[in-house]
């Protein structure tokens, strides 16, 4: 008779050799690009920003054309790390926040987008997910052969059984990982081919993504890093560079260079994330060569700003502003400074200059401009307040702090019910399911039976988590 503890704990012992690996196949070397799912990234620390969102649809937008992309929806997400990093995963590319602070250029941040492009243009996630299913059935099957022989060497006590059962089950994901690594090198050779020819059609050089293979070659001569080729998810940087530097050669584009306003705008973006990364230090170190650029001083201001001298970082940011008055993000960097401050009213009218200078209409913006409003505590700003936060998630649904600045505006009318149902569509949207439904059943108390806003209340009540 089997004593039913005992069949629980194999069992319980499969579903952990199997949870092992799955992830082993999973695990892959960083290195230019991961085509990897966001799933097996964990939970990933989204940045929102729009004038790096703005800057990076700039550089998308005609290599999505070319690819066509164009009318996909493709997003590119900002990921807080300090790697080198991009991947791709749906109809999205993620962006490490280190890879636009370690680009000299925007041809560089350029070139990476075109390989993720040639990822996506090529259906190269799909046929992944397919080649992860073949992988998985590998893994689990060799991972059960070896539990089997493990558990009879543990019947007879044999002690060699028990140990080359354990072999068993560490070797299939092994074979199963090699097997995948070695489908993916080949999708990268052709994500490359596809980004040299989306760059020579919208007139671009590929030397930005000579430049990135390069410093990758540099970092593992320096780490002495010696891998077996064969669990290396991209092909080794010499092979690549080798095959880029034949393509890219052959462009007539091959010696054309970013546009000046465009590398301005780069060295902004830089300027900013070393600013909110590490401080002065980090963007003396990034503009070590140029420190009287925007750049360096758009960074140095806003690291005066976050030291909470405000006096400083607006003298700062005015100078940038009268060298270049219609850049919204100053305003918007002003406002902030101002709100830093307190001194809302101010701020809002910088928000609002923003918010009229913004080409892309970010609903970031808009919700800084509410959420000022709201800050004045004036009675006469709460109608203005809700109107301009109700337009920013309208047009920016994961805007997550909107929701809380406008349930606050919604509180400050008197109008607690659409409060309450504010802040559960901001917790639902955050994936906070409990805290959600917690305000969904406040505001339901409140609502009137059989409008939008009560079913909307009550859809989120009833909503069950798989």
């Amino acid at each position: 008779m089997t004593n039913p503890k005992s069949t629980r704990c194999i069992k319980l012992s499969v579903s952990k050799l199997m949870q092992t690996a799955l992830l082993s196949l999973l695990i892959i070397s960083m290195a230019f690009v991961s085509a990897i799912p966001a799933s097996a990234q964990g939970r990933l620390p989204i940045v929102r920003d729009a004038e790096i969102e703005g800057l990076l649809i700039d550089y998308a937008r005609p290599i999505f054309k070319v690819a066509g992309l164009k009318r996909k929806g493709i997003e590119i997400v900002l990921v807080n790390n300090p790697f080198f990093n991009a991947f791709v995963d749906g109809r999205r590319i993620f962006m490490n926040t280190g890879a636009l602070l370690t680009s000299d250029t925007p041809n560089e941040i350029i070139g990476v987008i075109a390989h993720e492009s040639g990822h996506l243009a090529g259906g190269h996630q799909q046929r992944l997910r397919e080649q992860l299913a073949r992988s998985r059935t590998i893994a689990i099957v060799g991972a059960l052969a070896g539990i089997g022989a493990a558990a009879a060497g543990s019947a007879t006590g044999i002690g060699g059984a028990s140990a080359a059962g354990g072999g068993l089950a560490s070797a299939a994901p092994s074979v199963a990982q090699r097997a995948l690594l070695s489908y993916q090198r080949s999708e990268e050779i052709t994500a490359d081919r596809a980004a040299v020819k989306y760059l020579n059609a919208t007139g671009q050089s590929a030397q930005g993504m000579l430049k990135t293979f390069r410093r990758f070659t540099q970092q593992q001569a320096l780490a002495g890093v010696g891998r077996n080729p064969y669990e290396v998810s991209h092909p080794l940087p010499r092979e690549r560079i080798a095959l880029m530097e034949d393509l890219a050669r052959k462009s007539k584009h091959y010696n054309k260079k970013d546009s000046a306003s465009l590398q301005r705008r780069h060295d902004m973006i830089r300027g900013k994330i070393a600013a909110y990364t590490g401080g002065a230090p980090a963007v003396g170190q990034v503009f070590r060569n140029n420190p009287k650029s925007a750049g360096a001083r758009y960074g140095m201001a806003i690291s005066q700003f976050l030291r909470g001298d405000t006096r400083r970082a607006l003298a700062g940011i005015d100078k940038l502003i009268s060298q270049d008055k219609n850049n919204p993000y100053l305003h918007e960097m002003k406002g902030e400074i101002y709100l830093a401050g307190r001194q809302p009213k101010k701020a809002a009218s910088e928000f609002a200059r923003a918010v009229k200078l913004d080409r892309y209409k970010s609903g970031i913006i808009r919700g800084r401009l509410g959420f000022a409003l709201v800050s004045t505590g004036d009675p006469a700003q709460m109608k203005k307040a809700v109107r301009e936060l109700r337009a920013a998630i309208s047009s920016d649904p994961n805007n997550f702090a909107a929701y809380t600045y406008l349930a606050r505006a919604y509180a400050q009318t008197g109008d607690v019910a659409n409060a309450e149902l504010t802040q559960a569509e901001g917790y639902f949207r955050g994936g906070n399911v409990r805290e959600a439904k917690r305000f969904a059943v406040r505001a339901l108390k409140k609502l009137q039976k059989g409008t939008p806003s009560w079913q909307r209340a009550n859809d989120i009540v009833k909503y069950k988590t798989n």
